[in-house]
């Protein structure tokens, strides 16, 4: 089982306000993004928090990425996302369905529409930054 399926079974059974905790905790697990990274260019557009990602190719081609927020919820989504791509090789990347990957949690019926409103960009980011690196 992958690592989002065990996120996911942990998820369902949570309530609301555990939920939120556990993206919160998903958040705090990613990799420091150093503050020179965060900038205009790493800025997901349309996201209502701050979101920042930033592609690193690993030694083996796979891709890795960094991202932060300035809203705790938030990076948990990211967190969530790029739990769906992390250490995969462009190719993989864009074959992936994560919208499929992530419609088990149900985020837009979970959370407010502030808080989901950027997930569409933030996935579009990730695909176009693996069809660049092909």
């Amino acid at each position: 089982m992958s690592k989002i399926d065990d996120i996911y079974e942990e998820y369902d059974f949570l309530d609301a306000d555990d939920r939120y905790r556990l993206l919160i905790d998903l958040g705090r697990e990613l990799s420091e993004m150093p503050a020179a990274l965060k900038n205009d260019a790493t800025l997901v557009r349309g996201c209502s928090a701050s979101v920042w990602v930033y592609p690193t190719q690993n030694e083996d081609g796979s891709l890795n990425f960094l991202a932060d927020s300035n809203a705790s919820i938030t990076k948990g989504i990211i967190a969530l996302v790029l739990l769906t791509v992390q250490n995969q090789s462009a190719a993989d990347i864009i074959k992936i369905d994560i919208n499929e990957k992530l419609a088990p949690f149900n985020l837009t019926a979970q959370l407010s529409s502030n808080r989901t409103q950027g997930i569409p960009n933030m996935i579009a980011l990730i695909q176009e930054t693996a069809r660049r690196y092909i």
